[in-house]
């Protein structure tokens, strides 16, 4: 039924909650887990400094967390991709979810509500869920 699970991450604990669920549904399946990074382009927007310097950094902090992600699955056998793409994070997770094809994803959500919600500029996880045409597992992750 899955061949390919996406699982956008940032590095963080709350990521890793998100993976023990993207890894049990590719061992059910048979599937390959991909670990996706997206370097968000709108702090490059408004950062004021050197914007090269911030994308490196930016950059190097995504091939730190897909390859932990990476790690992790092909520890117990399971294969991964990664990729660290830049752009808005809803819209880069949806088209990398189209141009990989894959048949579920998996993200974190931390069930904020209301002004703490708001506070936080809305949630990756709600525009992606309102926009995909796959399934979305929405694991709550709590604070980090």
């Amino acid at each position: 039924m899955y061949d390919a699970v996406l699982v956008p991450t940032d590095g963080s604990d709350g990521v890793d909650r998100t993976l023990n669920h993207a890894i049990a549904m590719a061992r059910n399946h048979d599937a390959a887990v991909h670990a996706l990074y997206v370097i968000d382009r709108r702090f490059e927007l408004a950062a004021e400094e050197d914007r090269e310097d911030l994308i490196e950094r930016l950059s190097e902090r995504g091939d730190r967390a897909v390859e932990a992600a990476a790690a992790r699955c092909e520890a117990v056998g399971i294969d991964a991709v990664t990729d660290v793409r830049e752009g808005v994070p809803s819209k880069t997770i949806l088209g990398y979810a189209d141009d990989a094809g894959v048949d579920v994803i998996a993200m974190g959500t931390h069930g904020r509500t209301g002004r703490d919600r708001l506070a936080h500029l809305g949630s990756v996880t709600e525009r992606v869920v309102e926009n995909t045409a796959v399934p979305v597992l929405v694991v709550n992750i709590g604070d980090d």
